[in-house]
Formats: structure tokens, sequence, C-alpha cells
């Protein structure tokens, strides 16, 4: 069985949602698919992405009156929404009017030091729960031999809190995985559904935004952006020191007016696959080799009145993986994803307990559901899946 990601499973309910809109979202210059579109209800906190075919469903307790469309270089767009047929939208490139001197001008250093010391103020001071939907794949060379997916909560405390309990609930999931015993790939590398908490760098400074390391990087004004119609300053930054441990390279996006951080890409340090290695990989049978090719992570921060809140974030790993009697030959790709459909905050965000938390121990693939029900997220939001995936599904389901 494969296993490169890992969770829990139980089971609950949400409020039936009855009203869905449908569609897709193209550049309206070439006419070129969207991925990662984020697609909200304004005046709820309903909220999904596109995938990688631009295609989005989005689901709701009440009628929706309109749908809003936002994307990193693209004008914001909302437009009625329409439930009777599937919705074709053009999203055109922002016009950036700020003169980039006044921008290229500031010192970064100082810049991100500002940024890192009003995260607190940028971001909630209360509990907040969160439900999400997860998907994670993984391909054998361009074949998907795993497809798992899950509906999960997401709890994270106060940004002041200084011992919190963020944890991750998974609520339902079911998966699919390739039945040849040649694509069997007992290994575990870091993710699953729980990198919604691990991996948020805003929380949790110390894995890149360490204010006592900024000095061990390299950093660098890029041109500015626009991101849901506000200038953005783009650092660039590298690290400079020679580590024990793999560092990471990355692109940081700061909202120019409120100093927020608005969408952190970053990259593992490959030029030492054992310093790579030890990041990217938790555990592997002893007779299969390991060798790191690529490890990037995205997340994308959302702004709600005056805070930012954690959105998406994406993973994708790849790597060379095969028994020791043979060559390096065999290229996999894995992918996560995770994006925030629904928050709660008050008496609505309660904790997830110990008991019931997503644990590193756990395996997602250990209790699933089948694919064979056409309205098992009936009463969630997804992430709707591209047509290659769609395929492939297909293609396992005739396989088993």
């Amino acid at each position: 069985m494969i296993c490169l990601f890992v969770g829990t499973l139980a089971y609950g309910q949400t409020d039936s949602l009855r009203y869905t809109v449908r569609g897709s979202v193209r550049d309206a210059a070439n006419g070129r698919a969207l991925a990662y579109v984020a697609v909200t209800l304004p005046g709820t906190n309903y909220a999904t992405v596109t995938n990688q075919d631009g295609t989005f469903v989005i689901k709701s307790d009440t009628p929706p009156r309109f749908v809003s469309f936002s994307l990193l270089g693209y004008k914001v767009q909302t437009v009625p929404a329409d439930r009777d047929r599937e919705m074709r939208v053009s999203l055109t490139r922002g016009e950036f009017t700020l003169d980039p001197a006044q921008i290229l001008s500031g010192d970064p250093l100082t810049i991100l030091r500002e940024a890192i010391y009003k995260i607190n103020e940028n971001c909630p001071d209360q509990p907040e729960l969160f439900e999400c939907f997860y998907r994670e794949t993984a391909q054998k060379r361009q074949r998907f031999i795993y497809v798992s997916e899950a509906v999960t909560k997401m709890y994270k405390t106060s940004f002041k809190s200084l011992f919190g309990r963020d944890r991750t609930q998974v609520i339902k999931s079911r998966l699919l995985t390739s039945p040849r015993r040649s694509d069997t790939l007992a290994i575990k590398v870091i993710g699953g559904p729980t990198q919604a908490v691990d991996l948020d760098v805003v929380k949790r400074r110390a894995i890149i935004l360490d204010e006592s390391e900024l000095d061990d990087y390299i950093l660098e004004m890029l041109e500015p952006a626009m991101i849901d119609d506000r200038r953005q300053i783009v650092i660039k930054f590298t690290p400079t020191l020679v580590s024990d441990y793999a560092q990471q390279h990355g692109v940081a996006y700061i909202d120019q007016e409120t100093l927020a951080f608005t969408r952190i890409e970053l990259a593992l340090d490959m030029s030492d696959p054992e310093k790579a290695t030890r990041v990217m990989l938790v555990r592997k049978p002893a007779d299969i080799r390991f060798k790191p090719k690529e490890m990037t992570l995205l997340l994308n921060y959302k702004r709600e009145g005056d805070k930012s809140r954690l959105s998406y974030v994406r993973t994708v790993f790849r790597f060379n993986c095969d028994a020791r009697r043979r060559i390096w030959n065999t290229e996999f790709t894995a992918i996560a994803e995770m994006v925030v459909t629904n928050r709660y905050v008050g008496v609505d965000a309660q904790p997830i307990e110990r008991a019931e938390s997503f644990r590193s121990s756990d395996a997602l693939a250990d209790k699933t559901q089948v694919y064979s029900d056409p309205d098992f997220w009936k009463d969630y939001n997804i992430i709707e899946p591209t047509e290659s995936l769609e395929h492939a599904l297909g293609r396992l389901k005739k396989e088993e």
C-alpha cells in the first residue's frame, strides 16, 4: 500500500450545501485556463480554488448572489452567480500604476523585519476553526498510482498565544490505489493533512522567518506585484551559510499597505541530496533507495476584514525511488494541496481534542471509502478533479 502522507479518519456532517455554482476561469487575453484561482462567495466564508483545467465548483447553504475570483497578477473579478448553467469567467491582467522606484528603494531586510513584527497585528487574535478540503496524488513517471482526498478540520489558536493547540482532524476521506505490485511504494514524506498546521511559516516562524537568522540570507527586491487588487512588495531570499541541514530558497509577497504576508513560495536546496533527504523523508524500507529531486511549498494568505489567514497550501515532491538491486530509473511525483473552504469563529470554533486529532503516526490510507459513491462530497466544498485525474481514476477502478 502506498503511504506517502498520513492521517486519521472520523466522520461528521455539515449543514447541507444545496446550492451549487460551476464554471471555468480563463485568461482574457489568450484564453488559457487559469489554475489555483481563489473562488469565494462574498458575504460568506465558503471558498475553493480552480483545478489545473481552470474549472471549479462551489456550494452554499443559501442561494449565492455573487462569485469572486482572484489570482496573483490579475484583477479581482466579482460577477453575479449563475446556478442554471456553467459560468465562463475571464480574468484580465492587473494594471500596476505605482512607481516601482517607490518600493524598490526600500531596504528588504528592514521591510521583512517589520512584516514579521506586525504578524500578531495582522493575524487573528482569537482561536478559529476551519473546514478544509485536502487532496494528495502520486504519479509513477506520468501515470497516477495513488489518489486520496479528505475533508478536514483545522483548529488554530491566537497568533499571540505562546502555547497553542493547533491541530487537524480528518472528517471524511477516500482513496484509490494501483493494484499492481510494481507500483507499491511504502515510504512516507513530510506533509499530509497536517501541512496547513506544520508548514504555516507565518505562524511557525522558525521554519524560515526567524528574525535571528535573517542576516544569513541575501535579500533582493523584485518587481512589485498585484494580489487581490492590492500592491505587493516582493522579496527574494537566498541562504548564504553552509548548514548541517538543507535550506530554503524563496520569495515572499508582502502587502505594501499593511505589511501582511500574502504569499510565500519556498524551494528546498537540492545541492546536497543527503541533507535534502533528511528534510523530505520520514521513513522508508531498508531496501529502498531514495534520491530527492524537488520539494516546493506554496502558501497563500487571504485578507478578510483586518486579518490575514492561510487559505491555500500546496507541496510538490519529486524523487527517484527503487529497490537497491535496480538502477535509478523510476521517478515519482507526489502533490498535496489543501484549500480552506469554510471558517468558524466564536462558540463554533471548538478545539480539536487530542484523541480526535490527526497524528503523524496514523495513515490516511488505513480507513477509507471507495470512489464509487457519486454523492460522497455532497455536503462539502471540494477542489474539482482535473480531466487527467478523472481519467486516471477511471483507469485505476478498472484495474481493481
